[in-house]
């Protein structure tokens, strides 16, 4: 039984409130997903996340797609850290404040040391706002 999945699975619909991520606690992120290898949240659009034109800002749709990838690699219950070593995002559409948008992150590949990430961004019309690919690198014991 993998007890991160099962931990994630009974937050879903509630604002994550408990993370080791200040950062990650900071989106009140709402989990709708939750399988090994991948995860789903919901993230409202506050106004200290938009840029001067009211829209979501481009640094912190990098920030939902990194975290979300962060949390799709928890589910894989590994003994070590993998932080990330790359994030390359394409910006694609906007999202307005107060919309509601979705993050959907998913393990590509968990190789020995390189684990190879992806996380899909939707507004609140399931448009598609921003795809991110990640790879993130195994630190032995320190977690």
């Amino acid at each position: 039984m993998n007890q991160t999945v099962e931990f994630f699975r009974a937050q879903i619909g509630k604002v994550i409130e408990h993370t080791p991520s200040a950062v990650g606690m900071w989106l009140k992120p709402i989990l709708t997903e939750v399988n090994e290898g991948s995860i789903s949240a919901e993230i409202i659009v506050r106004e200290e996340m938009t840029n001067p034109m009211k829209m979501l800002h481009g640094g912190i749709i990098a920030l939902i797609a990194d975290e979300t990838i962060g949390a799709s690699i928890a589910t894989l219950e590994l003994k070590d850290f993998y932080p990330s070593v790359n994030l390359y995002t394409d910006f694609l559409y906007g999202a307005k404040l107060g919309e509601t948008i979705t993050a959907k992150a998913k393990v590509i590949r968990k190789g020995k040391t390189i684990i190879n990430t992806e996380c899909k961004i939707y507004n609140s019309n399931n448009k598609l706002i921003a795809k991110s690919q990640a790879n993130s690198i195994r630190m032995n014991g320190n977690r």
